[in-house]
């Protein structure tokens, strides 16, 4: 597989690489993540999961040509800025995915996927993904990299995945970047009720109540069980669910 990184190429090389590459965009996002975590949590597991999917596919033969971006840093948080984050509005953050999507097909790229890592963003890169597709000749996809799973590993809890500041994150925190977990992570005081926004009063319903992540201290689930081990086949698993995910992609949109 020929895997680029954008930064480092001349811009011939990355108008040849446009005519058969497909770029790849991940997002994340700088924002609190309960007192064990660092800020650009979502950034960093978004990169480290895409190096362990670009490292499976570099593995097989006739791979997909990929162009990695630099990872966006900055998402849709408003609803952490009560502890601290750097948030864009969802009109801006929709502003410059579209910015980005037009320079890629400006530049010659006809294939675009965006990765993303924060929930808050979800929503606004699905959104931009179908307006950009309208408007110009391109194919783009989009995904939320804890959606992808190879279904190959029992590791994970569902009923707390992907959460936030909780097991699952830890987990894979512990696994990616250990040296950023402050550790001992202590145990979360259950909070009663539980959230909206996490638990809905009735199925389909999207429930959100003012103060809720303030209420319940920036996570939303206990961590304190956390497990690097654990954490490792999660991101392992993710990783083998976006490669799956991109070579899918690019059988589709040749």
């Amino acid at each position: 597989m020929s895997q680029s990184r954008l930064t480092e190429l001349t811009w011939r090389e990355v108008r040849r690489a446009g005519e058969q590459g497909i770029a790849l965009l991940p997002i994340g996002s700088q924002e609190q993540h309960a007192g064990h975590l660092p800020m650009g949590t979502d950034t960093l597991l978004v990169e480290e999961v895409l190096d362990r999917a670009l490292a499976v596919l570099d593995q097989e033969p006739s791979a997909p040509e990929v162009v990695r971006l630099p990872a966006l840093p900055f998402g849709h948080s408003p609803h952490h800025l009560f502890a601290a984050a750097v948030s864009l509005s969802a009109a801006t953050l929709g502003a410059v995915l579209d910015d980005v999507l037009d320079s890629l097909v400006t530049s010659g790229y006809r294939r675009v996927m965006v990765v993303n890592g924060h929930g808050g963003n979800d929503e606004i890169m699905r959104l931009a993904v179908k307006r950009f597709a309208l408007r110009a000749r391109v194919t783009v996809a989009a995904c939320s990299y804890w959606t992808l799973t190879a279904g190959e590993d029992e590791a994970g809890r569902p009923d707390v995945t992907p959460g936030h500041a909780g097991w699952f994150e830890t987990s894979l925190m512990l696994a990616a970047r250990p040296e950023l977990v402050r550790t001992p992570v202590p145990a979360r005081t259950p909070v009663e009720p539980p959230p909206l926004f996490d638990h809905p009063p009735h199925p389909g319903l999207t429930v959100e109540r003012h103060g809720e992540w303030e209420r319940v201290d920036g996570s939303t689930d206990d961590a304190s069980g956390a497990d690097a081990d654990r954490g490792a086949r999660l991101l392992d698993d993710r990783a083998r669910g976006l490669a799956r995910a991109i070579r899918a992609f690019d059988a589709a949109s040749r």
